[in-house]
């Protein structure tokens, strides 16, 4: 099902100008305005946030704006640069999805079809691609949809600051915006209020051949846009820098076999230029541009620079069931859109030491069914509390020699947090007799402990006297624990004396 992305960047000039100034850049607080020329008459073209609070809005003449908010920070609007930054953050937003074109003069549209699980599912995506761009000094607002026209309104009238419109939803959602929600000229949207019609649902519910007469043929095209009846394609954005490669067809193609023999044939020529380079694919995206204007898209990742042709085309073919030739493929375009140095390397066997196995293969398979963000491994990290001794690193990080203290076992499962345990112990240093966890009651049969772990002062103050007591227990049917108390069970400042289930032992 087609899903795209809306992200929608509301003080976009401005928040460029902030980022191109630097250090030199006015405080938040301060107001910026972007004048320009309209006819003869010079007017506000964009202003920030502080502007807006100010009571400057766009369309204000700039003579007004500057007496009502003296040493306003002024200057001249300068679209062809900010149409520039624009299609360089299209570019950086490939990392994404492999269709992402700009929306000017302030948006991005990304068509994440099949690509959202890659990125921990679509409220995930939104809000990492938001965040990153608030880190970034830039505002925004992102939205998705079945169409460009329903995120589009989506992302500008419903995202705080991100909208998931459920597949199915269009028509519904639309109903309740304003009118302007649907990308109509000015002209055309003061003439429907003129009439009386406020909101997409007035337009809905209104006989179109009327409207069409009046108004021309793009009122209701939009209004079937937004509410998902009608394509919009758009053309993906596309660096000079990239390595690419592509195939057109004198009669389009559309069997399972014909696409996976060209995307072979695609991929040996996309690394005979890599190789020219001395570049590895990171990534790849594979394009099917379709008779009905429609773009259907692959994307494969590798955890290393590759330029195998085998193995990506592999991956590559392995995808191919996902993809919808419609009524015929007529372009097929592959780019290599992460491309890292590799040098070929010469291989010594040896007779001696085995060769060391290569499993990259077997995790860049894994990585694209699955999500990169789901395959990883465990690395230690030097702190004696349990839950901060470990962290995610991706499975081919490069090992640091760092190890876990091997004085005391370890669990292999870690419950993330410690779950409550009711317990009866004799003594502060004696484990407990039995306990209770999740509704079942374990009795004791076998304990080692107590193990002192401290608090670390220098992570939270108050961390400064606590410590926890962890003991290993084993109950009467053979199954193993790694329960605490939290405190020494005598001063009330080392912690709380309660019980926690921290760990189970294979």
């Amino acid at each position: 099902m087609k899903r795209v992305v809306s992200l929608y960047l509301p003080t976009w000039p401005t928040d460029r100008l902030r980022r191109n100034l630097g250090a030199s850049a006015p405080s938040a607080d301060t107001p910026i305005v972007l004048f320009g020329r309209q006819g003869r008459r010079r007017e506000v073209l964009a202003l920030d946030a502080a502007a807006r609070q100010a009571g400057l809005r766009v369309g204000m003449p700039a003579s007004k704006a500057q007496v009502l908010v003296p040493g306003l920070v002024n200057v001249e609007l300068k679209p062809t640069e900010d149409a520039a930054a624009l299609d360089r953050l299209a570019l950086w937003a490939l990392r994404y999805a492999p269709i992402v074109a700009p929306d000017p003069p302030d948006g991005l549209i990304i068509d994440t079809s099949g690509a959202d699980h890659l990125h921990g599912g679509e409220e995930a995506m939104l809000t990492s691609l938001v965040t990153r761009m608030e880190a970034s000094g830039i505002a925004a607002c992102a939205a998705v949809a079945d169409a460009w026209g329903t995120a589009h309104a989506a992302a500008r009238f419903l995202a705080r600051p991100i909208a998931v419109i459920q597949p199915g939803q269009a028509a519904t959602t639309m109903l309740d915006l304003p009118i302007r929600a649907l990308r109509l000229p000015a002209q055309i949207v003061e003439g429907l209020h003129i009439l009386g019609f406020e909101r997409i649902g007035d337009l809905e519910n209104t006989p179109k051949a009327p409207l069409t007469h009046r108004f021309g043929p793009e009122l209701m095209r939009r209004l079937d846009q937004a509410m998902g009846r009608a394509a919009e394609p758009f053309d993906p954005v596309r660096s000079a820098e990239l390595v690419e490669v592509r195939r057109a067809f004198g009669e389009p193609i559309g069997a399972a076999e014909t696409i996976a023999k060209y995307t072979g044939r695609l991929v040996d020529a996309l690394c005979d230029a890599l190789e020219q380079k001395a570049l590895g694919a990171r990534r790849l995206d594979l394009l099917f541009h379709r008779v009905d204007n429609r773009i259907e898209a692959i994307r494969v990742g590798t955890a290393a620079p590759v330029r195998d042709t085998r193995r990506l085309t592999r991956l590559l073919t392995d995808r191919i069931e996902t993809v919808d030739p419609g009524f015929g493929i007529e372009l097929m375009t592959l780019t290599a859109t992460l491309a890292e140095p590799l040098r070929d390397r010469q291989t010594i066997s040896s007779l001696v030491e085995p060769a060391e196995t290569d499993i990259s293969d077997l995790i860049d398979v894994i990585a694209n069914r699955l999500g990169s963000s789901r395959l990883y491994r465990f690395a230690p990290v030097e702190s004696d509390v349990p839950e901060r001794s470990v962290k995610r690193v991706t499975p081919t990080a490069p090992d640091d020699d760092a190890s876990w203290p091997g004085e005391w076992p370890r669990p292999s499962r870690l419950l993330t947090p410690p779950e409550p345990i009711d317990t009866m112990a004799l003594l502060p240093d004696h484990p407990p007799v039995w306990f209770a966890w999740r509704g079942v009651r374990r009795r004791v049969a076998r304990a080692d402990g107590p193990e002192r772990i401290f608090g670390e002062w220098w992570q939270r103050e108050a961390e400064t006297q606590s410590v926890r007591d962890y003991f290993r227990v084993e109950d009467e049917q053979g199954e193993r624990f790694w329960i605490y108390r939290a405190g020494d069970g005598e001063n009330p400042a080392t912690g709380s004396h309660k019980w926690f289930m921290h760990g189970i032992f294979a």
